[in-house]
């Protein structure tokens, strides 16, 4: 049965799909069978898989909806062992829809339940807010991927994560637990970046991951492509970067077998520029 795991914070631009997407990305070429779950209506995960999202027959909301099966709304092989569960901006609706709904809270649980056994790892890219939507990725997950932008507000609205989280803990979903810490779009050249890294790692202490993700133009203008970035520019330091978060994650979760297969994803390089190849200096 996969592990599932939300990517979540309440807080926008942090990083989130790009981690779901990219992340996924690359254990799949790593030889794992991985499923990506969009449940953000702007639909960016799907679409960064290189998914038209204006053309769905089945999607998310569908499931949420109890209007199809995981299976029937389940677009596989958009990349080799990687599948995903699609969504577009229609989903909107199902805030409301699902409001007065039977088991509003448990409907995406039960639908992956039905497909979690075809992977090994389920990942869900989640709104940025606690409403339903989140509230159904985090009940229907053991663990959460929380991304962090290094900037000067990079904790505010944690707090009222981390309680959300507690009270699913204590009420619908007792083995939810923080997977880790991502912190993401660093900027070396600043103090600030590493006032935050600091404060983060104070705060979270061994959740944070290792792996720090750098503002990144090529991970900015990878998603208008519909790529992961290891595949529009393989050679690029966001690539490297995320390629070492998929390492840590599976070394974290203690598989060690085939990590060594990433590094092959970085010939999938269209050449890179002096400056895009640059290590950000600490």
């Amino acid at each position: 049965m996969a592990k599932i795991i939300s990517v979540c914070n309440q807080k926008g631009g942090t990083g989130k799909t790009t981690t779901a997407v990219n992340l996924s990305y690359a254990l799949s070429q790593a030889g794992f069978r991985v499923l990506l779950v969009d449940t953000d209506p702007q639909g960016n995960a799907t679409s960064g898989v290189g998914v038209n999202k204006n053309v769905l027959e089945k999607s998310v909301y569908d499931i949420l909806l109890n209007k199809s099966s995981a299976e029937e709304a389940l677009i596989k092989g958009v990349f080799k062992n990687l599948d995903i569960v699609p969504c577009n901006i229609d989903l909107t609706g199902a805030e409301i829809e699902l409001v007065g709904a039977l088991s509003r809270e448990t409907r995406l649980k039960k639908a992956l339940k039905t497909i979690s056994d075809h992977y090994d790892f389920i990942f869900i890219d989640s709104p940025p807010s606690l409403g339903l939507l989140t509230l159904n990725a985090l009940v229907a997950s053991n663990a959460i991927i929380v991304p962090i932008q290094c900037e000067f507000y990079a904790l505010e609205g944690v707090s009222q994560l981390l309680n959300t989280l507690n009270l699913i803990k204590e009420g619908l979903n007792p083995e939810l637990a923080i997977e880790g810490v991502l912190l993401t779009m660093a900027d070396y050249r600043t103090n600030l970046t590493n006032e935050v890294i600091n404060e983060i790692k104070s705060f979270f202490k061994e959740k944070v991951y290792n792996s720090v993700i750098p503002r990144n133009i090529k991970l900015s203008e990878a998603p208008s492509f519909g790529k992961p970035i290891m595949l529009y520019h393989g050679a690029s330091i966001g690539a490297k970067k995320y390629l070492e978060l998929a390492q840590e994650f599976l070394s974290r979760n203690g598989i060690f077998c085939k990590t060594l297969e990433l590094n092959n994803l970085q010939e999938n390089s269209n050449g890179a520029s002096a400056e895009d190849m640059a290590e950000p200096t600490e």
